[in-house]
């Protein structure tokens, strides 16, 4: 194994030169330190992470906080999660995950026993009972959500509104005039989930200047409740020819509802989705869709806790604009 003594007779310094130019405590020429840099490449020389942790005064450490709450579709999470750890690492920073619904007090029992340096706070609420201890704490986060009031935090999201937007409109300009919205389980607004509710927002906003006709229908993550909305929408709205989803889970069990039901897509249904890239594309109709950039806001709320935790200035906040792809679900709108 390579040792700190290793790299310094490499490089021609003293040992605790090189533990200056490792840890920043002490100023060194930028000659002195560029020798011990190629020293550690070359060597391959790995700091023990408790000796690294003990010379800053940092655990190396990040939260990922991100209760896994009813309603809430796993596997893209995880892709956020995914996203988060494996940006860390190029950091040389490990996540804690943490997945419970504690809430503040679990959010404190971390912050207490310094465990981390700093947080990442999934599955925000417009009115986020979380927020005035985030305002209060020492340790540096980033919130992947906006809540009604982000005054005093550091944000990070796809602009979900806009995104509804983006669906109608797209819709709109194919001579759509009667449109819905399918979106994620009731208990996801209930609890009033920022994501879920800026896309009815934006959904909303635009069908209204568009003076289309709409409605908005959450739906439960499964084949049935997909195929029950199906009907209700036929049964309610039957000039119904033009839908945006937002609930992974039910994309293709809906296409599939619609045809069972007489509506094949896009000749007599135009459907757009708000979701990961691979889900649209696998349907046997690929959906016209916004992405979920998960890789993407997971990579950049790293980079702004880091730049934090340098103590540097960082954007309060950071809304993705949508990407739309066209796919083979939507066409214009056939006149009888």
């Amino acid at each position: 194994m390579v040792k700190i003594t290793d790299v310094a007779r490499h490089a021609g310094v003293s040992p605790s030169t090189v533990s200056y130019a490792l840890s920043g405590k002490r100023p060194i020429s930028e000659e002195t330190r560029q020798r011990v840099e190629a020293a550690i490449r070359e060597l391959g020389y790995r700091p023990h992470a408790g000796a690294r942790a003990l010379a800053s005064s940092r655990s190396n450490v990040l939260a990922l906080v991100v209760p896994l709450r009813a309603g809430i579709h796993v596997p893209v999470v995880m892709q956020f999660a995914v996203s988060v750890v494996t940006t860390a690492r190029r950091y040389d920073h490990d996540v804690l995950l943490l997945t419970q619904e504690e809430g503040e007090e679990g959010l404190r029992r971390v912050a207490d026993t310094a465990l981390v340096d700093a947080l990442v706070v999934m599955d925000v609420q417009l009115d986020d009972a979380r927020l005035p201890l985030l305002r209060s704490l020492d340790l540096p986060s980033v919130m992947i959500g906006f809540p009604a009031e982000a005054d005093g935090l550091t944000c990070i999201d796809l602009d979900f509104k806009a995104a509804g937007e983006a669906c109608v409109e797209h819709l709109a300009r194919l001579g759509h005039r009667v449109v819905a919205l399918i979106g994620s389980p009731p208990e996801v607004y209930v609890r009033q989930t920022a994501f879920a509710q800026r896309v009815v927002q934006g959904f909303t906003a635009a069908a209204d200047r568009g003076r289309l006709v709409s409605s908005v229908h959450p739906c439960e993550a499964t084949p049935a409740a997909a195929r029950a909305v199906a009907e209700q929408l036929l049964r309610e709205q039957p000039a119904l020819t033009g839908v945006v989803v937002h609930n992974e889970a039910i994309l293709e069990p809906l296409i599939d509802a619609f045809d069972q039901l007489g509506l094949r897509v896009p000749a007599d249904l135009s459907v757009t989705a708000i979701c990961p890239d691979e889900l649209a594309a696998a349907p046997r109709t690929p959906v016209t869709s916004v992405a979920l950039p998960s890789a993407e806001v997971g990579a950049r709320a790293v980079e702004l806790l880091m730049n934090k935790l340098d103590g540097k200035t960082v954007p309060e906040a950071t809304l993705l604009p949508p990407r739309m792809t066209e796919r083979a679900s939507t066409a214009p709108r056939a006149f009888p």
